[in-house]
This record gives structure tokens, sequence and C-alpha cells, in this order.
């Protein structure tokens, strides 16, 4: 087992950690920052838990950051969870515990993301992706979920109207501050 990648990292791996695909380590490329558009940790870890796939797995990120800043891992880096559309393989996925657009999510009236994201959130993100590019020194690219999943829905209040699926991590994620606190390189596209 490799040691702790932070001081104070909680352990907690989700029932079905073990049902997960392994990788090398020299896959990992590409860190995506998530927000959970849930109102808490706990229900993240409720949505985490669901089993959506024959292989008995579900959707999660392998790292949760809550608002107070502590830190949670619920896949180890060296599994593949499922967090964005085809490029788990090589990604690690990072969610922020942040509402987003809880609870109307597909409402075309409810799109705004007006939740800032608090200071110690902010410094324990770039901690953890100092300690990734540590530890995988393949890993190069950061993007927002909302750069890689660009498909569109039906809104739920009005079938005529398109919403994104993912706007993740929102339009209050401060890019230009995390990308001066590592070396990683933004998603082609990324503003």
């Amino acid at each position: 087992m490799p040691t702790p990648l932070l001081p104070g990292l909680r352990l907690q791996p989700l029932p079905y950690h073990d049902r997960l695909a392994e990788r090398r380590s020299s896959a990992v490329q590409l860190v995506v920052i998530h927000c959970t558009e849930l109102p808490d940790l706990a229900t993240a870890r409720a949505y985490g838990e669901r089993v959506l796939y024959d292989s008995g797995t579900g959707n999660s990120g392998h790292f949760y950051i809550d608002r107070d800043g502590s830190v949670v891992q619920y896949v180890a880096p060296e599994r593949i969870a499922h967090h964005v559309r085809g490029m788990n393989a090589e990604s690690i996925g990072i969610e922020l515990v942040n509402s987003g657009r809880y609870p109307d999510w597909f409402d075309s009236r409810h799109q705004g993301m007006g939740e800032a994201y608090p200071e110690a959130q902010l410094q324990a993100l770039e901690a953890l992706l100092q300690a990734l590019q540590t530890r995988y020194p393949g890993l190069h690219t950061i993007a927002g979920h909302d750069q890689l999943d660009l498909e569109q829905v039906a809104a739920s209040d009005d079938p005529a109207i398109n919403v994104a699926r993912k706007r993740d991590p929102g339009p209050l994620f401060p890019w230009s501050r995390v990308l001066a606190a590592t070396r990683l390189r933004r998603w082609p596209g990324g503003d």
C-alpha cells in the first residue's frame, strides 16, 4: 500500500472499490475537476455508493474535498473510477463539495452556479494536486468536467430548450490561481 498522499487524508473506499479495474501509475495523465452539485459530502457519498453498472460499480471521483478543506479518498488512483465519459482510464477525478445547480440541475431557469469555493477547500485542492504531481510524473494536464462532457440535454422545465449536462466546476472556480499553484497545463480550449 503506497504512503498516503497528504497528511490527514481519510481513506474511505467505496463498497465496490475492489471491482474497479486497476491501472498502471504511468497511465495517469489528466486530473478532472468536478463539483458535486449536491448539498454536502454525505449526500455525495450516497450517490457514489449507488451501483449503476453490470460490473457492480457506480459513478464516483477518486478524491472529495469538503468545504472545510478535509480530503477523503473513495477510490485509489491506481483504480479506474467512473467520473468522466471516455477519459476515465487516464484521469483522476477530484470532486469539490459545492451545491452547483442543486437540486434543479437541468431546469433552464436555474443554471447559475453561485456558490463560491472556500479558501480552505482551495488550499486543500492545491496541496492535493501538488502531491498527485509528485506521485504521478505523467500527470501534466488539468480540465474541468464541463470541458470534457459537452452533451446538451433537454431542460426539465421545457424540453424545447437544451442545457449543458455538465457545468462543473462552474464559473466561480479560480482557474488562474490553481494553475499558478501547480505545474499543470490547462486542457486545450480552456479559458
